[in-house]
């Protein structure tokens, strides 16, 4: 090789090698995969994720595409969980008063021979509110109109697959496995995590800390990041706190107070639980709760907490046993 192609090849070697760097960089959890999932799934073309639409359905399968991209096993040969849920009269778009939905499920295996049988669950609901209707909080009670729901809840379905993408890119895998699932009728009263409590894939007793991710999208200048349940489990408030040190956040830690979203169903099972948001809005079940007000530096600020979150409870050295709240 002469010293003129020599030099074509270290500059082509540099430029390919500049170039996975940056599609690196891209990865996992930053700003832009956050708000590229936010905006997808708040889009008016989705039209709200009303369970029983295809809109909702549609949303499901945007999940299962990334849960199989990042290569999380199956549970019974199938990402879906179906269930039926009764739609109350006029409340949306929907002919039927029982529809079918889904949770979308996946896990990832844990490292340790022993270990891995012990699982952690990191969920967020997917569905919102459709058309609105009599779901609708606007001043209107019965306002139809295209509720996207961007930070309630695309926001945690956003950082649940910001979390899986940067785990699968983990040089170090958890001792513990790790329970991905998106919820469908959250909004209806916890319906998809009540079903998917009562009809476990794995041991109950298996199954020991839930983190739930419901509305993370809207961090406040004073950089509050909210939590329940945080003494669900031991050392658990400890632990939240040091993780707090040079995160850019300022977490609101409760011991008790786990709340009104998901994870309430894990607590009500004697689950540890863990719920996360950035705090509520005018917005908040209304046709305004849209993309533009995302605050997707954030959203990746509120990504990076919770996922080192889940890999210090998944890698925790002591017994993970559930403590119940006053």
């Amino acid at each position: 090789m002469s010293l003129f192609q020599k030099s074509k090849f270290i500059i082509l070697i540099s430029f390919l090698s500049f170039i996975n760097t940056d599609i690196t960089a891209q990865n996992g959890i930053n700003a832009s995969t956050f708000y590229k999932h936010d905006e997808y799934l708040s889009s008016d073309k989705m039209e709200g994720r009303f369970p029983g639409t295809k809109e909702n359905n549609k949303a499901a399968s945007y999940i299962k595409k990334h849960f199989r991209r990042y290569g999380l096993k199956k549970f019974n040969k199938n990402y879906y969980q179906s269930f039926k849920l009764f739609v109350k009269p006029d409340i949306n778009k929907v002919k039927s008063d029982t529809v079918t939905t889904q949770n979308v499920v996946g896990y990832f295996e844990g490292s340790d021979d022993s270990l891995k049988k012990e699982f952690i669950v990191i969920g967020a609901h997917y569905d919102h509110w459709g058309w609105g209707g009599k779901g609708s909080s606007s001043k209107k009670k019965d306002t139809v109109a295209i509720h996207n729901g961007a930070d309630d809840n695309a926001s945690g379905v956003a950082a649940l697959l910001s979390i899986l993408e940067e785990l699968l890119n983990a040089k170090t895998k958890p001792k513990r496995s790790i329970i991905f699932i998106a919820f469908s009728g959250e909004e209806e009263g916890l319906l998809g995590s009540k079903y998917f409590v009562n009809h476990l894939p794995v041991d109950k007793n298996a199954v020991k800390v839930m983190l739930n991710m419901d509305m993370v999208g809207r961090l406040n200048s004073d950089k509050q990041i909210y939590m329940g349940g945080a003494g669900t489990f031991s050392d658990g408030v400890a632990l939240m706190k040091r993780l707090g040190e040079d995160s850019g956040l300022n977490p609101i830690i409760h011991a008790g107070e786990v709340g009104g979203s998901d994870h309430v169903s894990f607590y009500k099972s004697n689950i540890s639980s863990i719920g996360f948001h950035t705090g509520g809005h005018p917005q908040y079940h209304t046709p305004e709760d849209d993309i533009d007000l995302i605050n997707s530096e954030g959203g990746a600020l509120v990504c990076k907490y919770i996922y080192n979150a889940l890999i210090e409870i998944a890698n925790y050295k002591q017994a993970l046993n559930f403590i119940k709240q006053d």
